[in-house]
Parts: C-alpha cells; sequence; structure tokens
C-alpha cells in the first residue's frame, strides 16, 4: 500500500536533500569554515535565519546543540538536535531490530552476534573474493557504528541513532514500521 507511494530511491532522496540542506545551513552558519560553530557563529546564524532572541535564551539553545560541552557545535550535533524524535512505535520497532541482532543479550551488536542472523556470503564483495566474512561483518558494522569510533560494536544508542537519521525522512509511522519489519524479518 504505502511501498507503491515511496520507493527506496524517493526515500534516499529525501533523506539526503534533508541533510543536505541542513549540511548547507551549517555551512553557511561557520564563518571561520573550521567545521564547528562557536556561540558568535551560532548567534550570527540565529540573527541571518531571522530567530532574534535574548543573549541567555540564544545561550541556552547553544548548549542544547552543544551536546559534548566542548564549547562548539559539530556538524552531527548540529544535524541530531534538529532531528524530529522518533515515536514510541518507532523505538520500539527499532529495539526489536536491535534484539534480534544481538544475540548475546549483552546490550551491544558484534560480530559474533552477527554470524548467527546475518549471512555474509551472499555479499557482492565476498562473492567475488574481495572481502572475507569478517570484512564484510565489520562494514555492516561500521554502517550503524558512531562515525568517530568505529570500533566494531555497536551500541543500543549507535543504533536508535541511526535510525533515528532514517526515520527523520518518513512521515509515516505506519510506513517506517513496515519498512523495519521487512528489513529485518521482524
Amino acid at each position: 500500500f504505502l511501498s507503491k507511494n515511496v520507493t527506496s530511491s524517493q526515500l534516499r532522496c529525501r533523506t539526503i536533500n534533508s541533510t543536505l540542506v541542513t549540511f548547507l545551513t551549517f555551512r553557511i552558519m561557520d564563518d571561520n569554515e573550521n567545521r564547528s560553530l562557536d556561540f558568535k557563529e551560532f548567534l550570527k546564524g540565529l540573527n541571518d535565519y531571522g530567530l532574534l532572541m535574548e543573549k541567555d535564551e540564544a545561550s541556552a539553545l547553544f548548549q542544547l546543540f552543544d551536546r559534548d560541552s566542548s564549547g562548539t557545535i559539530d556538524f552531527d550535533e548540529f544535524l541530531i538536535t534538529l532531528r524530529p524524535p522518533m515515536s514510541k512505535a518507532r523505538k520500539e520497532v527499532v529495539m526489536q531490530a536491535f534484539r534480534k541482532l544481538d544475540r548475546t543479550g549483552d546490550g551491544v551488536i558484534t560480530v559474533e552476534d552477527l554470524q548467527g542472523v546475518y549471512n555474509a556470503k551472499y555479499h557482492p564483495k565476498y562473492q567475488n573474493g574481495d572481502w572475507t566474512e569478517e570484512q564484510v561483518f565489520r562494514t555492516f558494522l561500521d554502517s550503524f557504528d558512531s562515525p568517530y569510533d568505529k570500533d566494531g560494536k555497536v551500541t543500543q544508542e549507535e543504533f536508535l541513532n541511526y535510525y533515528s537519521g532514517v526515520s527523520a525522512s518518513i512521515d509515516s509511522d505506519v510506513y517506517f514500521i513496515l519498512m523495519m519489519r521487512n528489513a529485518w524479518k521482524l
């Protein structure tokens, strides 16, 4: 039903467009082009976009974006803060998928967990001899892992964060849940 209206390529396109607009906004605000926003750039950017507020209100907003309290906002912090939160139903289906992959039940998905639920032998790079089974699993895990810490382990938080990005580009809970159920055979 919904899958006839929204193809996977349209979904990818919407996700890319949404992220691109956010990236361009960030780049425009990043006056010194150091890939992060300090408070001065953030305040100027708010003003440039017509969001006028008192300095203390802007400071509180800056703290909300500055998730690691470094005094600057990097693009990932900017993107994550602007994403709409996932509904309870979406979070539940994401956690069902996580639990399916986390065969040991320790709250972390590893290569060992994947060996029981993901068949690397069907991956084209494995089939043509370019990658080992281990490389297929690591690449798969890396897609969910934190971009700054590719450690071969995916936590619940990292998995939820990945799907929060996917969720942001899908309007309908029904379609998101259908997509997750089909993708993970839940």
